[in-house]
């Protein structure tokens, strides 16, 4: 009685293992995280070339002595940026060529390779200027990374979009078992991060007395809109700092469920627009939200696809006719 119940343990945890990470799911979701992460890293790549030789220069606000120290000499600090950053031409010829293939990449054009590039890319600027490291740069490398394991260029790419074209005759896969590892790993991803931040935020007394959010919202240095009429509403910010606390530390919970699944995201929308909008974090609002998209289920996107194709065709049809 007791090796049946063994038995049947082991086999239920195993199945469940194999059908959590190795089930072939439809790339679709994997696709517009691609082309939302993908656009994501372009811009904020673009971004640097403001004052490139500033940030990434040998003689710019990050010298590799600060830079090394920085590292405290981790030789895991890869970065191509310091062969280069001697030389202000050549840096700004690697620039340029990589703002390209992040750009190939957003649009999925030889994906297996430009996945690859892309992280290689994003890391190397993140350790090249450690001093302007922020949460939007890490969500950035945690997408690109876990892209390049999957088929991010399996939908909605011009990799796929080429093959349709070359060969119209072949029935191309319609599921994937690394998308659905990749998928799998960004969301549970998210729900360390979310899981560390709530409670990261119980250390704070402001969170407990419900007034964590007018100290965001006065703080002048983070204020894109003004909001400090809600310090007419003390109930209103109190109960907008304990639904936010109980959002993040219950998401890696109650994400999951089908039935709970749709408030948790719908809840991610108001938090993280709001952060960018009233806090200046346009990048990082929007990032955020990227990796939320995770847990959208491909059969939602293909809906949604199928409805804009049937929308679009019937436009067209109504143009010929006018025509």
């Amino acid at each position: 009685m007791i090796t049946v119940y063994f038995r049947e343990l082991y086999r239920g945890v195993v199945d469940g293992w194999n059908w959590f990470w190795f089930t072939p799911t439809d790339p679709a979701t994997l696709g517009l995280i691609r082309i939302f992460a993908g656009s994501m890293l372009f811009y904020t790549h673009l971004v640097w070339s403001i004052d490139l030789n500033g940030f990434m220069g040998e003689q710019g606000r990050f010298t590799p002595d600060l830079v090394d120290r920085m590292h405290r000499g981790s030789d895991f600090a890869f970065s191509y940026l310091p062969v280069f950053d001697g030389n202000p031409s050549m840096l700004w010829l690697v620039h340029i060529i990589g703002l390209v293939v992040l750009l190939m990449f957003a649009l999925g054009l030889w994906s297996k390779v430009t996945s690859v590039l892309a992280f290689i890319i994003a890391v190397s600027y993140v350790h090249r200027a450690p001093g302007a490291l922020f949460g939007l740069d890490q969500i950035n490398v945690m997408l690109a990374m876990y892209l390049m394991l999957g088929g991010a260029g399996e939908a909605f790419s011009l990799d796929r979009w080429l093959e349709k074209r070359r060969y119209p005759k072949r029935d191309l896969p319609t599921t994937s078992t690394a998308a659905n590892v990749s998928i799998r790993l960004i969301q549970l991803h998210m729900c360390v991060i979310y899981l560390f931040a709530g409670t990261g935020k119980l250390l704070g007394d402001t969170w407990w007395e419900g007034t964590a959010l007018w100290g965001a919202v006065a703080n002048s240095e983070y204020q894109s809109l003004d909001m400090t009429w809600l310090a007419s509403y003390p109930l209103l910010i109190a109960l907008m700092t304990q639904v936010s606390l109980a959002w993040e530390i219950s998401y890696c919970a109650l994400v999951w469920p089908r039935l709970t699944r749709p408030i948790v995201l719908a809840l991610a929308v108001p938090l993280h627009l709001g952060i960018a909008i009233c806090m200046g974090m346009i990048t990082f609002g929007l990032i955020m939200l990227v990796g939320n998209f995770a847990f959208v289920s491909p059969w939602v996107i293909r809906e949604v696809e199928a409805g804009l194709r049937k929308r679009l065709g019937k436009t067209e049809s109504a143009a010929t006719v006018t025509a």
